[in-house]
């Protein structure tokens, strides 16, 4: 989950370069809103229950139902972009991890997905949630690494396109602390069936974010 990790976290927004063009994100409290709504109510929340479910597929060696996660995975995102930024971001960490720690019970679990006609839009938590699951980590120690993750890498868009200074930045990241908890505590509870999310402005800005000529990032 560190932002150092290769899989090229720093080149995605979230759509926050449209928004910061259009003037609707240029703050700390904004940033937060747009992040705690991406988090709660968005991708977050659609993530966190992919990677749950991944994770337990992969734990129980439930291969079957490994492959349903990774095609429900590959249809939950709202638009193009968004749908680029989690696919391009699941392969990389799946090929990182492989080439670099190797697994028996993750090369199987990858022998598995590949068999989907789908198997190249393993989004990225589903490629979280397979890899820990493998390795042994537990669900409760990924899950909130996993969501705070994703809120940093949204706060590094934020404090490069507004600008804010890292100070900020980094309070930013403290005052999603709480957020993520809850959304984590939330997760492990819902049930599966109930998948889903409703963040519009952030769809809307991302649509709009593929036509916008001179952008620094990719969604």
């Amino acid at each position: 989950m560190s932002p150092t990790f290769p899989i090229g976290g720093f080149s995605y927004s979230h759509g926050v370069e449209e928004a910061v063009a259009l003037g609707d994100v240029d703050d700390p409290d904004s940033l937060l809103v747009w992040i705690e709504a991406a988090v709660s109510q968005g991708a977050g929340r659609v993530d966190g229950m992919l990677l749950v479910a991944a994770w337990r597929a992969a734990d129980a060696g439930d291969e079957k139902r490994l492959k349903q996660v990774v095609e429900i995975g590959a249809a939950m995102r709202g638009t193009a972009e968004l749908a680029l930024e989690s696919k391009a971001q699941g392969e990389a960490f799946l090929d990182t991890i492989q080439a670099a720690w190797t697994n028996t019970a993750l090369e199987s679990a990858t022998a598995a997905i590949k068999q989907t006609k789908i198997n190249s839009a393993v989004s990225v938590p589903v490629a979280v949630g397979m890899v820990t699951a493998c390795h042994g980590v537990p669900i409760e120690y990924v899950l909130p690494m996993y969501l705070q993750s994703f809120a940093a890498g949204i706060v590094s868009a934020g404090v490069r396109l507004i600008p804010l200074g890292q100070t900020d930045g980094q309070r930013v990241v403290a005052r999603m602390q709480s957020v993520v908890e809850r959304a984590g505590e939330a997760t492990l509870a819902a049930n599966f069936q109930d998948i889903g999310g409703a963040t519009p402005v952030i769809d809307l800005a991302s649509m709009a974010h593929e036509m916008r000529d001179g952008r620094l990032f990719r969604s």
